[in-house]
Formats: C-alpha cells, sequence, structure tokens
C-alpha cells in the first residue's frame, strides 16, 4: 500500500512538472540560416561561383583561375622536360637549315649531284609538254591565308599582323635567293640561264605554305598539309618542267621555311619598335543601293 501510494504522488508531480514546463517556458524560434554548398559539382550548387580554368601559362608557369569576381593565381609545379633536339627553341629551324645545306652541298658533290642528272634523264625520257600552273600555284597558300579567314575560319593573328609577317618573310626570302642566284651561277636544266640555283617558285610556295600552317594549325592541321602539299607541287613541277634541278627545289623549300620562321620571330620586334598595340580589327560589308547604281562598300579597320 505504501509503494502504491509513492508511485500515485511521483506519476503525479511528472505531470504537474510537464504541464508547468509547457506554460512558463518562453519559446524563441530562430531563423532558418540558408545551406550554402561549397562543391561545384554538386548537382543543385547554384550560390558559389564556379572556378574556371584559363590554363594559359606565362613563363614564370602560371595557371589563372578566374571567378566572375576576381581572378585568383596558383603556383603549379610541373615535372620539368629535359632539353634535347627535338624541343628545345633552335628546333624549328634544323629541318630548313639541313634543306638549304643539302642544295649547297650538291653542287660540289659529284654523288649528290648524280642524282640530280638521273632525275633530269628520267624526266627528259617520259615528260616533254610544259605546264605552266607552277607559275599560279606558288601563290595559293597566300590566297588561303587571308581567303580562309575572311570566309570565317578564325587565323592566329589578324590581318595586320599576318600581312607584317608576309612581307617580312618574303624580303628576306626574295633578297636570299637573288643573292644566291647572281653569286652561284648554276645553269638550269634547260640551258635557258644560269639562275637555277635556288628555285624562286618553290621559295615562294613553302613561304606562304608555312605562314599558312603557323596561322591555323590549332584550327585544323589539315589545313596545313594541304598547304605543303600544293608547295611540294610546285616544286615538282619545276623539275618536270626543267627549270630547276632536285637540289634547288630542296633548297628553295629550306630557304621559304626559314624565311617564314624569322619573320614570326621579327614580329615581335616590330610591334616595339613601332608601338603598335594590339587592337580589335573589324571587317564591314554593306550593300548599296541608289536610284542609277547599285554596289557594294566594304570598310576594315585594323
Amino acid at each position: 500500500m505504501r509503494y502504491l501510494f509513492v508511485a500515485i504522488l511521483f506519476s503525479l508531480a511528472t505531470v504537474l512538472g510537464i504541464h508547468a514546463q509547457s506554460t512558463d517556458t518562453i519559446k524563441v524560434v530562430l531563423p532558418t540560416l540558408p545551406v550554402i554548398l561549397k562543391d561545384s559539382l554538386h548537382p543543385s550548387y547554384k550560390t558559389v561561383n564556379p572556378v574556371i580554368s584559363d590554363f594559359r601559362e606565362n613563363e614564370d608557369m602560371k595557371n589563372h583561375f578566374y571567378t566572375n569576381e576576381s581572378p585568383m593565381t596558383f603556383e603549379l609545379d610541373r615535372i620539368p622536360r629535359k632539353k634535347n633536339i627535338f624541343n628545345s627553341s633552335y628546333s624549328k629551324f634544323i629541318i630548313p637549315t639541313a634543306m638549304i645545306s643539302y642544295g649547297i652541298m650538291a653542287q660540289g658533290s659529284k654523288r649528290l649531284k648524280e642524282l640530280d642528272y638521273s632525275t633530269h634523264h628520267e624526266i627528259t625520257e617520259h615528260y616533254t609538254a610544259h605546264i605552266r600552273v607552277d607559275d599560279y600555284m606558288q601563290f595559293a597558300p597566300a590566297v588561303a591565308v587571308y581567303g580562309l579567314d575572311f570566309c570565317g575560319i578564325k587565323a592566329k593573328h589578324n590581318f595586320r599582323d599576318r600581312t607584317i609577317v608576309m612581307a617580312t618573310s618574303f624580303l628576306i626570302m626574295c633578297a636570299t635567293v637573288q643573292t644566291m642566284k647572281s653569286t652561284i651561277n648554276i645553269e638550269r636544266p634547260d640551258g635557258s640561264n644560269n639562275n637555277s640555283f635556288p628555285s624562286g617558285h618553290t621559295a615562294t610556295a613553302f613561304v606562304d605554305a608555312h605562314i599558312l600552317f603557323k596561322e591555323y594549325r590549332d584550327t585544323s592541321p589539315w589545313i596545313g598539309v594541304a598547304g605543303y602539299t600544293v608547295a611540294a607541287t610546285t616544286g615538282t613541277l619545276r623539275v618536270i618542267n626543267k627549270k630547276h634541278w632536285v637540289s634547288d627545289v630542296v633548297s628553295g623549300a629550306g630557304i621559304g621555311i626559314l624565311s617564314a620562321e624569322l619573320g614570326y620571330l621579327l614580329l615581335p620586334v616590330f610591334h616595339n619598335t613601332f608601338g603598335i598595340k594590339d587592337k580589335k580589327s573589324s571587317l564591314v560589308i554593306a550593300p548599296t543601293i541608289g536610284v542609277d547604281n547599285y554596289g557594294v562598300g566594304l570598310a576594315y579597320t585594323f
């Protein structure tokens, strides 16, 4: 009986305590804080601006990352590559220099000259017609350098810089070819004159083809392949037409490629010398229609 009375008192005290707690306590409702997701890979990620990598590296091997507000720069370590003949800064000059050297050595080497004579002999037996398309084909890659950009395929450099590179490369090429022609005095296969070495047509074609390759290689390497194919065909036709020996064509190709490389190498020098700053160029083409006339207006800003 005593235990039952104690249990009743304990139950009553518990009920009264709960009632007092529910009536006397002041409840404060706190606002719910927004959940900000820090993981940009989360499917509902919206509040944090994504970090976009530029992946362009400067000379200090820095990668720049940008948000919508401000740039952030991080130092990234990269495994250094051992310098060799293939990844050095002068590797792009090796092939054209070797081609020019071959042509020069062929003028004094009987074994190399024998290739010129044997090729000429085979051509004389099988080809008699003169194909004059090489006189025009040499300029085809140059037309493509400007024509592709005009058609909407973006080149690496703007119209102004491409023209500077083209003009500089042609000046170097022409000066080199004419100097060698007048000093070496090699007779042409057809005996017309002594200006055979090196081939000016081939040098012109390869200047254009190499510039075409460098301007559009990021868009498609096949554009450069097409340019080199046209240039090589030009050189082949010069041999078939009995205007040049094989060594003339090989050296002409090397001079053309080397001249184009020097043209790009000198581009920053022209920018610094003449204070040229990069500006966006624009081309506007609009039709003009009048009462008695019509035509097309063109304005180019560079």
